[in-house]
């Protein structure tokens, strides 16, 4: 399958942009000060939740950057 230029990088830019926003997300997550993440120094259900859909977002984020970054070299290869 061959992915045309605008949809390699949008696929490329989303991929950036999923972990622009994780990593923001996380680094907010571990400074929470409400009480929700940690409570008495110990991560709660809450952090373990949040931290997962990160973690799964970085992984997904780099797959869908990575194929898009894939299509762009095929299409340079081609032209």
């Amino acid at each position: 399958m061959k992915l045309s230029r605008p949809v390699s990088w949008f696929l490329l830019a989303f991929g950036a942009w999923s972990w622009i926003i994780w990593v923001t997300f996380v680094k907010n997550l571990i400074k929470d000060s409400s009480g929700q993440a940690f409570h008495d120094g110990h991560a709660t259900a809450f952090f373990w939740v949040h931290l997962t859909l990160a973690v799964v977002s970085f992984v997904l984020g780099t797959v869908v950057g990575a194929i898009g970054l894939r299509g762009l070299r095929a299409l340079r290869r081609t032209s």
